[in-house]
Parts: C-alpha cells; structure tokens; sequence
C-alpha cells in the first residue's frame, strides 16, 4: 500500500492521474465495522473498474484542529489506522494534515481541485453523515451535483446499525470510557487494541514481583483502568495477562502508560513492537493509600485476569 501525506504526491505515486481511481474520504478513525461496510462497497467498485482504491483521510482529527482541548480520544492512532486501512484493502492511504489551509478549502475547491484534478476521482464513496470543505458546508447533495458537473459517480453507503443503535466512533468511545470491551469490540470487528513500542519504565512492577512491559500513550485513549488482555508481537506467540492504562495515582504518575504484566514470558521485550488486545475490564484505576495496599489488588488483578482467560476458554 502506498502511503502519502498530501494527494500530489499520491497521484505521483501511483499514475492516479492517468488511471483514474475510486476514491473513499473519512477520519476512518477505529476503522469499525460500519467504515468496513463502506471500504468493501469502494473495493468492490475499484476491482469492477479495475482502478486502485484510494483513502482519503486527515490527521489529526478536524476536531483536534479546532478545539484541540475538546477532541476526542482516539480509537487508533495514525499507525494503527493505516495498518488497517491495508488490511481492508486499500492500495493508496492519502493521510492529509487536517491545518488551517485544508480547513479553508470551499467544498467546490475540495472537489475540483483535489478529488477530480489530483486524484482524477471516477467513482467517490461516502457515507450517510458526510460533510466536506469550509465550515462542512459540503454535504452528500453538494457533491452528488459536482459528480455530475465533472463526470464521477457518486456512491453513498448507509449506516451500519446494531439494533437501534448506529455504529460510529463515537458510540465506540462512549463504550470504551464506560468499561464495555466486550461490547465495543462487537462494533469495531475484532478487539480494540493499543500497539506501540517497549520502552523503559522506573521497574517498580519487577522489584515488586510484577514486572510489566511500557508503553507510553503518545495520544488520549477511550478508556483507563485494569483490564485482561493479550499480547502480540513476542516470539510469534500470543501472550495472556494483565494491564493498567493510566496515570497512577498511587505512585504519582504524571504521564498516561500502559503496563501490561504477562503470565508467562520471561524475556526481554525492551524497544519490541507489541500490539495489546483488550478483552475485559477488570477495575476502574484510583489511588490506593498505600504500595502495599496496591500491591495486594495487583495480586487480585491478575487472579482475576486468569480466571477470565480460564472460563472464556474453558
């Protein structure tokens, strides 16, 4: 998959400008179980056209531009959500820095400019919520009368829904701050998952009995607390244990970590890329009066994690 930061030079490239290509736009953030329905909607336009497949996303979040003290957190971050964009295969991820000039485009520009001239746009797919340009004053009807104007077709993918319930980001978020896992991964396809690299933490879990791997949180996430997960990216096997993500309090924790004590790796895992699968929440995080206080609930935690891992595969 070709990875670009702006559509110029995907259009370079990947001949865009001389092929053509089925373009899909969105945040795509979590790449969930709806966004999915729209991706396979877009591939299967771009194999009956025999065009490459292009994703047109932002970073960072268009609300983190605008007030970066209100965004949400995120469901991936910008390494996650390529990965799985590759993986619902997309040929081209056009990841645009979401700025102050991109913010000022006019939804015309947007089209003529960027889906027809650089991407040369045959087929444009989008979803049933869909705004683009200055102040969103684009919308699904605005760009259907463009796709007439410049000779693109147009595909607009409804909602997927659960129920009554639409699935969205932000549902998916709403259910992670409030500790449904299990829930939530129904919505995204498969577990929600935090990779990132090992680093080097202040070994307090190993003298206390508990060593952890760390990974520092470069991003707010959807959820904090204790939880049971699995751990890929070691040896080629798929770890069982525990984890924390938060600050905690308990040791004054300045900075969001994620510490993750397995159950049976012994090796050294220092500067290793991991990928941290969340199946259940086990606890909220808080502070507890004392280490020894604390240590005595990790020792709970990971009983807790083992009779999880134990019924859910016995």
């Amino acid at each position: 998959m070709i990875i670009a930061r702006n559509a110029v030079y995907a259009a370079q490239r990947s001949g865009l400008r001389e092929s053509g290509s089925v373009v899909t736009i969105g945040n795509f953030d979590g790449v969930h179980i709806g966004h999915q329905a729209m991706l396979r909607a877009a591939r299967e336009q771009a194999d009956d056209l025999k065009l490459p497949l292009v994703v047109l996303s932002f970073d960072p979040h268009p609300e983190a531009h605008f007030s970066p003290q209100t965004a949400p957190p995120r469901l991936s971050s910008l390494a996650e959500r390529v990965l799985l964009l590759g993986e619902c295969g997309v040929d081209v991820a056009c990841i645009m820095p979401f700025n102050a000039q991109l913010a000022g485009i006019e939804h015309l520009s947007f089209v003529s400019e960027v889906l027809c001239r650089q991407l040369n746009a045959r087929c444009v797919v989008i979803g049933d919520d869909f705004h683009y340009g200055k102040g969103r004053a684009g919308n699904a009807q605005t760009l259907r009368e463009a796709s007439t104007r410049h000779g693109f077709t147009l595909i607009q993918i409804p909602s997927v829904m659960k129920g009554v319930c639409r699935v969205s980001s932000t549902e998916i978020r709403n259910m992670l701050e409030a500790g449904e896992i299990e829930l939530a991964a129904h919505y995204l396809g498969r577990q929600f998952t935090i990779a990132g690299r090992v680093s080097h933490g202040d070994a307090r879990g190993r003298t206390w009995g508990f060593p952890t791997l760390n990974l520092v949180m470069r991003h707010r996430r959807a959820l904090k607390g204790v939880f049971a997960v699995s751990v890929e990216g070691l040896d080629g096997k798929t770890y069982q244990g525990v984890a924390n993500l938060g600050k905690r309090p308990t040791v004054g924790g300045l900075k969001t970590l994620l510490e993750v004590h397995l159950f049976a790796y012994q090796g050294d895992a220092y500067g290793q890329r991991v990928c941290v699968a969340f199946h259940k929440q086990i606890r909220r995080e808080h502070k507890f009066e004392s280490f020894d206080a604390l240590k005595a609930q990790i020792q709970l935690d990971i009983m807790q994690a083992h009779n999880y891992f134990e019924e859910s595969t016995g």
